[in-house]
């Protein structure tokens, strides 16, 4: 299998855009750009409150319309990785929601999502015991892997897989995938992602000398 040299496109990213939720962030990756807000730790109905830990609640908005059957997955696979790394036991009966809004969709956009979720909780001041950052790779028919791929690469490739990586032991929190693909494939691309998450391109690096902060407000 041929495999591109790991990269991201050019990333940037911009906290507390917003001001009033508790946690914000924009997350750009190329042409693709997420913003997120992040509420609470906040007072829940007692319908929907979890006596030992934090209810966590992914609201995932497309550019135009309403959401479909695509953004409730999203919603899924965010919401269990972040319930992954919040320590939603220090806050229990609260609820923490993290709302995503498409800006703009070129390609890998479940990546972007997670790379701004995780950016955003940690504008929020949120307890975690790691960060995370989203890679997806997709191949093609030729079995050429392409990480970070734009919406074109997507269409035209057999299969995309999306991981979620948390940064203290690099172990793959979650997986998105579609198409197909063999065991060795899923291999090369976790081994791509996994190499990326410990670049300086992730949130999960651990190296913010690439993300622009908005100017203090006077």
């Amino acid at each position: 299998m041929e495999v591109q040299e790991p990269g991201l496109r050019e990333i940037a990213c911009e906290q507390s855009p917003l001001s009033r939720p508790d946690g914000s962030a924009t997350f750009v990756q190329g042409d693709t750009s997420v913003l997120v807000g992040v509420y609470g730790p906040a007072e829940i109905k007692f319908s929907r409150e979890m006596h030992d830990k934090s209810t966590v609640e992914v609201m995932v908005r497309p550019k135009v319309g309403l959401p479909a059957i695509q953004e409730k997955n999203y919603e899924q696979l965010i919401r269990e990785t972040c319930e992954s790394v919040i320590l939603g036991t220090l806050h229990p009966r609260t609820s923490i929601t993290i709302v995503l809004q498409v800006i703009n969709d070129a390609g890998s956009v479940l990546a972007c999502f997670l790379n701004a979720a995780c950016m955003g909780m940690m504008d929020a001041g949120l307890p975690m015991r790691a960060l995370f950052c989203g890679v997806t790779c997709a191949l093609d028919n030729d079995g050429q892997l392409t990480i970070d791929p734009t919406t074109k690469e997507q269409k035209e490739s057999r299969a995309v897989l999306t991981f979620a990586i948390e940064s203290t032991e690099k172990k793959i929190l979650t997986v998105s995938s579609r198409g197909a693909y063999s065991p060795a494939e899923v291999s090369v691309c976790r081994s791509g992602s996994t190499h990326l998450q410990g670049s300086r391109e992730t949130p999960a690096a651990l190296d913010y000398s690439h993300v622009r902060h908005p100017p203090a407000c006077e």
